[in-house]
């Protein structure tokens, strides 16, 4: 009897170690995917504070969570089992979905550029003019996400695609849930810190006073900041996704000359050279993806923009 309870305690130590290692296995795998998406992460959390800009502080937050949760519902109910689907039955669609949604990125950078560049405010459907009902304002916001966390799921499923159904479910889930808390939960914290900001210039103490001071006129420019940071990581996520899908589907010239290039780099810069390679393949892969992005405006430009001002003016 003894050695049987001893034997089964093995039987339940091995258990326990191979559960430990595949949770360890998927945590790795999800935080792999969960890099590649970088740059539509931090364009999401970019955008989304704008949609509670005007509102009273005291709703910025219950509506920022309405968005998260339609933002969760959207990725495990909707394109979660989507995705899935298409990568156990129709997997080969996978690289050029990848691509469209890279283009898309890059076309979303282009733009941003182009605004930036010509004068013209970018709009989004935020409270500029007038202010909508909540119920509006969460409606668009989770519209844009539905965007964005698309292209966050294919990411992440392309780098996962190896693994078994399930695995490959399971690290996907934990990928929308851990996303999107990253996402609205520093989303959260950014549109609350002008008014934690103004509380504490209005304690004594000139320290906590200059602090609340610091904050308050520091959020604008760090909204600034991550709106061009997610415009240069669109423009390289998208710009990659491309070089990569050319390559895989059997068009090599672009991905070889990036790739010599990144070797040169590496090989010219000794000590620094895993460094220096990666920078080179990532101003390639942007500079790949600003081309594609600004080609893809000039279409829309021509085309459905000018369509849209020519009804505008009827």
């Amino acid at each position: 009897m003894a050695g049987g309870l001893v034997a089964l305690f093995d039987d339940v130590a091995v258990l326990a170690r191979a559960a430990a290692a595949s949770i360890d296995d998927i945590g790795a795998a999800a935080g792999r995917a969960s890099m590649k998406a970088a740059g539509v992460v931090v364009d999401d959390t970019a955008v989304t504070p704008q949609y509670v800009h005007g509102l009273n502080a005291e709703r910025e937050l219950p509506i920022i969570r309405k968005i998260a949760v339609g933002s969760l519902r959207n990725k495990l109910l909707v394109i979660l089992p989507a995705i899935l689907l298409l990568s156990q039955f129709l997997p080969f669609l996978l690289t050029p979905i990848l691509m469209i949604g890279g283009a898309y990125l890059c076309y979303e950078g282009a733009e941003k550029v182009w605004h930036k560049v010509s004068g013209h405010h970018e709009v989004h459907a935020t409270v500029e003019d007038a202010l909508p009902d909540e119920k509006t304002i969460v409606a668009g916001a989770v519209r844009t996400d539905f965007i964005l966390s698309a292209e966050i799921m294919v990411i992440s499923l392309n780098e996962v695609a190896a693994e078994a159904f399930w695995t490959r479910a399971i690290i996907l889930v934990v990928v929308a849930v851990g996303i999107t808390v990253l996402v609205y939960g520093v989303v959260g914290v950014i549109v609350k810190m002008d008014d934690v900001g103004l509380r504490l210039s209005q304690r004594p103490g000139q320290g906590l006073a200059s602090f609340g001071r610091a904050l308050v006129k520091g959020m604008p420019r760090l909204l600034t900041a991550l709106t061009v940071v997610g415009t240069a990581a669109m423009l390289w996520v998208g710009g990659h996704i491309i070089l990569l899908g050319t390559d895989e589907l059997g068009f090599h010239p672009l991905y070889e000359f990036v790739h010599h290039l990144e070797e040169a780099a590496h090989d010219a810069t000794g000590a620094l050279g895993g460094v220096v390679g990666w920078l080179v393949n990532t101003v390639a892969s942007a500079i790949l993806g600003l081309v594609v992005g600004a080609l893809i405006v000039l279409v829309m430009n021509l085309t459905v923009h000018r369509r849209k001002a020519g009804a505008a003016s009827h």
